[in-house]
């Protein structure tokens, strides 16, 4: 265990927690071979320094290292930046360059966010894992390279190559070592470890005093799942730092900071919204249920065509209703209020509402009906929407721009759209 806590110290690891404990040891152990390592985990969990505490601790220590990005080089390039280019091979190669492989040649290449790798480019990575040859992109000279791979992913390649995204012989290639580095929300205990160490490092930086949380605030911050893992943890840390009057934090100052994972569109059960459970929260929940309502209307629409189509004898009714409609167009439009019921006319059984025939299988509900609003454009409810939040926000953005669920500069961008004057 005291080596594990110097390697701590030397790579500025910090936790205790037993998940974490483990992926190290395995790091150690596998470091002085020249075994593939596939480290796993989730963004943001430090699997950049695991790949970097295995190559400080093997025999290529003193030769070169470099962390790739898969997923920030272009389809295009990834080939010619790994493995080399000769000069004309493509456009805008006027000279010759030399890949990773080969400037790396006897050091550690990592390859982070491997599943973001081209299949073409995976397919040359498995040779040289295979052979250690490669060829230069517009070369037909096979070069020979000694170089140790380690690889990292926050998906899961198996889940990748079975959807055919990833190929199988590479993924069992670079899995010969598995590391998995916890995602924070797994190692609860080493959050405010992680906290007092940011907030301290930031105060020595910028000379000022740390923050510290209070019993309630700690809890909150160890009860949040931080998606975003240490980089979040940090990120948020000197935010607080920052922004915060006070250096003792309470609950209701942290609350401030934390996004709410709570929010969530709200689900609609008979007009209701889910949020609060009496009615609608706000405009947006408005304009959804609109939208549900708009896509209930469409799909009854659709079940009654299809039920014409089945059945022939609806399709006389409709030429019924049409008949009565033709009779009525001298007389003035019927609304469920004013319209009689006559029981001796068998047409009576269309009812006209806003033009548009009605069948009703109860006499009894002929005082039943439903309007429809004049207009259901989405775009002139979203500016009244906006209208609404700058009005109820005396015209401030930033309010009426989190009130409205987008950010200020997407309420900005709308307001230039919409050529709405404040």
């Amino acid at each position: 265990m005291t080596d594990i806590q110097s390697i701590k110290n030397r790579f500025g690891i910090i936790g205790n927690s037993p998940e974490l404990n483990y992926a190290i040891n395995v790091a150690v152990q596998v470091a002085n071979t020249d075994l593939t390592v596939l480290i796993m985990g989730e963004s943001g969990v430090g699997k950049e320094s695991f790949s970097q505490i295995i190559h400080s601790l093997s025999a290529r220590k003193h030769n070169p290292f470099i962390a790739v990005n898969c997923g920030a080089i272009p389809e295009g390039t990834i080939d010619s930046e790994l493995f080399g280019h000769e000069k004309g091979s493509f456009t805008g190669a006027v000279d010759s360059r030399k890949g990773y492989f080969e400037t790396v040649n006897g050091g550690t290449i990592f390859l982070d966010e491997i599943g973001e790798m081209p299949t073409g480019t995976q397919a040359r990575l498995l040779r040289v894992l295979e052979t250690g040859e490669y060829i230069r992109v517009g070369s037909s000279k096979v070069q020979k390279t000694d170089v140790r791979i380690l690889t990292a992913s926050n998906k899961n390649l198996l889940e990748l190559t079975q959807a055919g995204k990833f190929r199988e012989d590479l993924y069992y290639r670079l899995n010969t070592v598995p590391i998995r580095v916890p995602p924070l929300r797994e190692r609860k205990e080493d959050i405010p470890l992680l906290f007092k160490k940011f907030s301290v490092d930031f105060a020595e930086r910028y000379r000022t005093q740390p923050v510290q949380l209070l019993p309630e605030a700690e809890n909150m911050l160890i009860d949040y799942p931080w998606p975003g893992n240490v980089r979040e943890l940090k990120n948020m840390a000197e935010q607080i730092s920052v922004l915060s009057k006070d250096k003792t934090i309470s609950a209701d100052d942290l609350n401030r900071f934390l996004p709410d994972m709570n929010k969530r569109l709200p689900v609609l059960v008979n007009g209701v919204s889910s949020q609060n459970g009496s009615g609608f929260s706000s405009e947006r929940d408005i304009l959804y249920k609109l939208f549900f309502d708009m896509k209930k209307d469409v799909t009854e629409l659709k079940k009654m065509f299809f039920d014409i189509l089945r059945n022939p004898n609806l399709a006389q009714e409709l030429s019924l209703n049409q008949r009565y409609q033709q009779e009525r167009l001298q007389e003035p439009l019927y609304s469920g209020e004013n319209y009689h019921y006559d029981q001796n006319k068998e047409e009576n059984r269309a009812v006209i509402s806003s033009g548009n025939p009605i069948i009703l299988k109860d006499p009894n509900n002929i005082s039943q009906h439903e309007e429809v609003e004049d207009s259901l454009s989405i775009m002139d409810k979203e500016k009244e929407l906006i209208i609404k939040a700058l009005k109820k926000h005396h015209g401030k953005r930033k309010d009426a721009a989190m009130d409205l669920g987008i950010s200020e500069r997407t309420l900005y961008r709308k307001l230039k759209e919409y050529d709405i004057n404040e």
